[in-house]
């Protein structure tokens, strides 16, 4: 048998994570650390390996409950390899020190079991209550691998250029930075999208570190319902990205 097919063969390499192809990744096991990893991310793996649920402690459960963000894990042990993909999106493995990385939940594929994971939340400078953003702090020593859809784009942030992000298209940043979330429109008008421009939520960066970017936002638009009125401008209702499209997978 031949055909092209067999020229997509498995990536040799010492590493502990590696990017198999844009949107695939491999995992290598060697018996003594586990990696947790998006439940139903393993497309195949060799060797003798162990897939369990993660359970949750009660603070992450009653986070994800009062938030809607955090991680729902499988713990992947054993010696062998692993692979790992989810809807076909491109992967990046970051390596995160000290600084921290903070990160949208939707967006991990992978990470080492060492790390410490913690919800957060950015808040509106116009203190309306629900218009924060919560966000998943990862903290420690390790890898994580992350998910965007598209070839993303790095912003470095300097105490002298500071970065504005939509809400709907950031990724992750350094947890170094100071980050307040605001919209280019005045107080009365807040909790509209900025009159006919689609555009809604902003990120603002300050200090020094770096805003990871996807060239897509949520679809639909800020989760919106189908139909008219401030439902559909906000992302409420079986339609939302936070109901059907929590992966993204209609971009």
């Amino acid at each position: 048998m031949q055909s092209p097919l067999f020229s997509h063969t498995e990536q040799q390499s010492q590493d502990r994570y590696t990017v198999q192809n844009p949107q695939l990744l491999r995992v290598s096991l060697t018996g003594h650390d586990d990696v947790l990893a998006r439940k139903g991310a393993m497309v195949a793996y060799q060797g003798l390996m162990d897939f369990d649920g993660e359970i949750q402690n009660q603070s992450q459960r009653t986070a994800h409950a009062h938030t809607g963000e955090g991680l729902d894990l499988m713990r992947c042990s054993g010696q062998g390899t692993v692979y790992l993909a989810n809807l076909a999106q491109y992967i990046h493995v970051v390596d995160v020190d000290q600084d921290g990385l903070t990160v949208d939940s939707a967006y991990v594929l992978a990470l080492d079991s060492t790390l410490h994971t913690e919800v957060i939340a950015v808040d509106s400078q116009y203190g309306i209550s629900g218009s924060g953003k919560y966000q998943l702090n990862i903290s420690g020593r390790g890898q994580v691998a992350l998910m965007t859809s598209g070839q993303p784009l790095m912003m470095q942030v300097t105490p002298d250029k500071y970065v504005n992000v939509d809400a709907d298209a950031i990724v992750a940043w350094s947890s170094s930075l100071r980050v307040q979330m605001q919209a280019q429109t005045h107080s009365s008008n807040v909790r509209r999208r900025r009159g006919n421009t689609g555009e809604g939520w902003e990120l603002n960066f300050l200090g020094q570190g770096f805003a990871l970017v996807q060239p897509s936002e949520v679809m639909p638009p800020q989760g919106a319902q189908i139909g008219q009125g401030v439902a559909a401008q906000f992302g409420v209702g079986q339609h939302g990205a936070h109901a059907q499209n929590q992966n993204n997978a209609w971009n």
